[in-house]
């Protein structure tokens, strides 16, 4: 990763850039507008496209599937947008958008947001963590649990779980429940509204096509657009110099800039991911509208350089699993019983 030194980070206090990145925030409502239509509009017609491939190959089919899942993470962007008052200048439209994706991305919308706000409030806090983010143990957390407890959590960090069976179980299953919202009636009825619509709308398609084409079209996109969501949120806070502090030395934005990453995507990803890569700077000033991002980089590349991650080198984050304490930086089990032998 091509970034800055610790010490030149902190020469430079992130909350120095509120006031210059608070020019960016105000949404374009026409550009929202065109957002948002060359990406459902896609989406639905490569739906349709891939249960019509049916007679034909369903390798054909789940063809059409991949660029149909890119296009379902970038409507989960714009709700994120929309969640974060980013997305248009009304607060009414920024929900109601929301929710309405929420359907077709399986995600009880102000659920999510409860969910997303407390992880932009606590990120990089190791006496706060647990809410929307990858549960993440410090070497000595890790060396003092049992045996048992050690298995399942390189389980629960494996690729496969990580990557695979992870999204797959979090967007189908565990967001039918508001989990953790449990006493809230406002997140309550928002997961319970969602999964009624969701129903409502499957039930619709499943009178038209058949319960079967409706299942090997809506699985294979789904599952793969999770894992590609899941993938863009690990990669943006799981990398070797990534900020975690005790809640003493914890600073709320110098984590959000320097605690986030650059992924540098090639173009194509960049547009299919909402320039959700440019992470750092989002999680600092998260009014910001997505399509705006670029334009931050393009005024001061030195914000480009922080923290900057290519697609090869995102793939190495993998192994890496554990906090070092000691070093400040994210280390792969090895190399945590190697420190552990030597000390």
């Amino acid at each position: 990763m091509q970034q800055e030194t610790v010490s030149e980070q902190s020469a430079v206090p992130a909350r120095n850039w509120l006031k210059t990145l608070a020019k960016y925030r105000e949404p374009n409502q026409f550009r929202s507008i065109l957002e948002l239509a060359i990406t459902a509009g896609p989406f639905i017609a490569l739906w349709v496209a891939a249960w019509w491939s049916l007679s034909i190959s369903y390798w054909l089919t789940l063809a059409l599937c991949i660029p149909a899942a890119g296009f379902l993470v970038r409507l989960f962007l714009i709700q994120h947008d929309c969640g974060h008052g980013a997305f248009f200048s009304n607060r009414a439209a920024n929900n109601w958008v929301g929710r309405i994706l929420g359907i077709v991305t399986f995600t009880p919308y102000e659920v999510w947001r409860r969910d997303h706000a407390l992880h932009h409030s606590s990120s990089g806090n190791l006496d706060n963590r647990g809410f929307g983010d990858i549960l993440t143990l410090t070497v000595d957390e890790y060396m003092a649990k049992t045996p048992m407890q050690r298995l399942a959590y390189r389980m629960y960090r494996h690729p496969i779980v990580m990557f695979g069976i992870g999204p797959a179980y979090v967007y189908l299953l565990r967001n039918r429940l508001p989990l953790g919202f449990m006493d809230s009636k406002k997140h309550w009825f928002s997961a319970m509204g969602t999964n009624i619509a969701a129903t409502i709308v499957a039930g619709v398609v499943i009178y038209f096509v058949g319960l079967a084409p409706f299942l090997l079209v809506l699985l294979p996109i789904t599952i793969l657009a999770a894992s590609i969501g899941v993938w863009l949120f690990y990669v943006q806070h799981q990398f070797e110099d990534t900020i975690w502090e005790s809640e003493q030395d914890w600073d709320l934005h110098d984590a959000a800039l320097y605690g986030s990453s650059h992924y540098d995507l090639p173009k194509i990803l960049q547009w299919f991911s909402a320039n959700i890569g440019i992470h750092h700077v989002h999680h600092l000033y998260s009014r910001i509208p997505y399509y705006r991002l670029p334009q931050v980089l393009r005024d001061y590349p030195e914000l480009a350089a922080n923290q900057r991650m290519t697609l090869m080198q995102s793939f190495a984050t993998v192994k890496l699993r554990l906090w070092d304490e000691r070093q400040k930086k994210l280390i792969s089990f090895p190399a945590a019983f190697a420190l552990q032998s030597a000390n």
